[in-house]
């Protein structure tokens, strides 16, 4: 079966064009008697017209000349319209880690200068990378934040473009009818609005859906409808688009001549513009397709390229696609152990796409984490409002007093007096407890050091940690056990386990980094470096493992589905600081977070697993059973030791 490859790359919001020609508009940018406002939108869209779709990479170059003006009149919107391009055309290329990264900071630049719509155009885009990557509920969580903006707005344009979002989302995840009615009201915008890319976007959108439902005439008709109206705006993106989703519907009725050749026409358009992603499906997609024919070495080389393009971009979807096409390819050259080793690899990566299934399940706790970061604004907000009203009511006060006679003042003031008072010190214990609770989520978000830091400073700097021991959990057979609870069973059998483990790490002061999945990640020996940390994490780990294997004999006692964990421990410098400026997160960087990671995946189920460094460091106060040397992938062969327990 084929890839399906989406539109969600033409989605990317590129705002309204103007209708001058791309001279004309080159010219308001040079014209410094202009304002800056309109220099920049001029620019602009003379970037966007004229190379977003058929030049991305001269995109980035050209992006850089708003940064140069925004430093240079001290015009900072310049500055997040250049993030902003520089994210679209990186998206373009297939590069989505530098797209996240440049509208990560184009969000940043709108939100210095309150540009909520800017803002909301980030947060949408941010969500269109996460939903290509198949991290569906980071998707969701952005295309709304992004929706609720435009709806306060009353935008229509960013409302069609996210309610798109939430069609591809939809579509994700096999809801045809709701992915078809978000599509539907997308396009009566548009259309309402005039926008041509966009319609022809989510004419595409259209396409992919009904071809999905095997509704194949009708899909082809979409298509056709999109594909006349890219070609029209010289959209070479969106051309090669269509021309690749045409390729797979006519491989899906058995035509293989016509989809190699629509194939061929998309990938030479995304190998002109260096789009990675698309170069990656096309290439997969004829391999695939030389498989049905027959050409099993033909096919080899094409998926081979396509899958170190997957591996490039992170794209897992692709990834596992380019392994069964390899698998079958071998298999058809009797090369059986190559073809072994890529069944491995796909039946690894769809279990990797099945974890982010389960995600979805466990979204709603992210969400909670979302809120609670959203209640410390919130709180803040009550406070000013609620000093705005003390003010005002001081200020009715005063000018009422002026004109109450002489013989009621005293009795009057006595009284006003003493009401507000009580006023006073109501609110004054409102907004006491406002406070508390914004501290607690804080740290409850942060390190107290880190917290600390934010709110005298606005921001906390990264730093390099010399000694640090990264423990990481993980649950064996978790696809496979979560497979046999309902979502809410399963929230709260993990939920359960995760607040264990908080007071186990909290008991021996380390310190929580995040959950991911159904992973945990913690480290000892930050953001306050102690002589114990080491051992402490180790001790945190084995009374973790003794938690779990009580929890696993409660659950089968109760003939209920038990998880069992492994854990892996390694010890060495990292970088530790906050990500991002909005919804941010104390999180760790560096060579020892993978070797750590390398621990857990190599260890044994119901054991802890440390590496040597870790072992050399609590050699004397643990007994530990040396496992040699075992070999690692990116790492080579590393030392690795069972802690037994405590020495002694």
């Amino acid at each position: 079966m084929l890839r399906l490859f989406t539109t969600l790359i033409c989605s990317l919001s590129v705002g309204f064009l103007f209708a001058q020609n791309l001279d004309s508009l080159y010219t308001l940018w040079q014209d410094s008697g202009r304002p800056d406002s309109i220099r920049v939108a001029a620019y602009k869209d003379f970037i966007q017209r004229g190379f977003l779709y058929s030049r991305p990479d001269t995109t980035l170059v050209l992006a850089e000349e708003l940064h140069r003006y925004a430093k240079e009149y001290d015009y900072p919107k310049a500055a997040a319209e250049g993030y902003r391009l520089q994210g679209i055309a990186n998206a373009m290329m297939g590069d989505f880690p530098s797209a996240k990264e440049y509208f990560t900071r184009s969000q940043a630049s709108f939100e210095s200068i309150g540009d909520r719509s800017g803002v909301a155009n980030s947060l949408k885009n941010i969500g269109n990378v996460y939903l290509y990557q198949g991290n569906r509920p980071r998707a969701l969580a952005y295309a709304q934040q992004a929706l609720s903006i435009y709806e306060v707005l009353g935008d229509k344009e960013g409302i069609a473009g996210t309610l798109n979002n939430l069609g591809h989302i939809y579509w994700e995840q096999e809801n045809y009818p709701l992915a078809l009615e978000y599509a539907q009201k997308s396009l009566a915008i548009y259309e309402e609005l005039g926008d041509k890319a966009a319609i022809a976007g989510r004419l595409s959108n259209l396409g992919n859906i009904y071809m999905t439902q095997k509704n194949y005439p009708l899909a082809l008709e979409y298509n056709q409808k999109a594909l006349n109206l890219y070609e029209e705006l010289g959209n070479k993106n969106g051309i090669a688009n269509i021309r690749s989703n045409n390729g797979a519907i006519y491989f899906r009725l058995g035509d293989r001549t016509r989809a190699l050749e629509y194939a061929q026409q998309s990938l030479a358009i995304y190998k002109e513009l260096g789009n990675k992603g698309g170069i990656a499906g096309d290439l997969t997609n004829m391999g695939t397709i030389y498989n049905d024919q027959g050409k099993p070495d033909r096919a080899r080389r094409y998926c081979q390229d396509g899958l170190v393009l997957a591996e490039e971009i992170g794209v897992l979807e692709h990834q596992k696609n380019a392994c069964k096409c390899l698998y079958n390819a071998y298999k058809a050259l009797g090369r059986g152990s190559q073809a072994l080793e890529y069944l491995e690899k796909m039946r690894v990566l769809e279990d990797s796409l099945k974890a982010n299934e389960t995600a979805e399940k466990l979204q709603q706790m992210e969400f909670e984490k979302i809120m609670l970061q959203d209640s410390i604004a919130q709180a803040e907000e009550a406070r000013r409002v609620e000093e705005a009203h003390q003010q005002e009511v001081r200020r009715k006060n005063q000018t009422r007093n002026v004109f109450i006679g002489s013989s009621m003042f005293l009795f009057l003031l006595a009284g006003g007096l003493y009401s507000r008072w009580r006023y006073v010190r109501k609110a004054k214990t409102i907004i006491e407890k406002e406070k508390d609770r914004s501290e607690n989520l804080l740290l409850n978000i942060l390190p107290a050091e880190i917290a600390e830091e934010l709110k005298e400073k606005g921001r906390a700097e990264a730093r390099d940690f010399e000694m640090v021991s990264i423990l990481f959990t993980d649950f064996k057979g978790f696809t496979e056990q979560s497979a046999k609870l309902s979502a809410a069973e399963l929230v709260q059998e993990i939920n359960h386990c995760f607040e264990a483990f908080d007071g186990i790490i909290e008991k021996y002061g380390i310190e929580k980094i995040k959950t991911i999945g159904d992973a945990y990640m913690a480290a000892g020996g930050l953001p306050v470096p102690t002589d114990d940390s080491v051992k402490n994490t180790v001790l945190a780990a084995l009374e973790m493992q003794a938690f779990i294997r009580a929890r696993k004999a409660e659950n089968e006692a109760s003939n209920r589905p038990a998880f069992e964990m492994r854990v892996g421990i390694h010890t060495g410098p990292v970088v530790a600081g906050i990500v991002g400026v909005k919804k941010f997160q104390y999180d760790i960087w560096g060579d020892t977070v993978n070797t750590a990671s390398r621990m857990e995946s190599s260890g044994a189920v119901g054991k802890v697993n440390i590496s040597e460094a870790t072992y050399e460091l609590v050699k004397d106060a643990f007994r530990c059973e040396y496992r040699g040397e075992i070999e690692v992938k990116g790492k080579g062969k590393l030392g690795m030791y069972f802690v037994k327990g405590p020495a002694g």
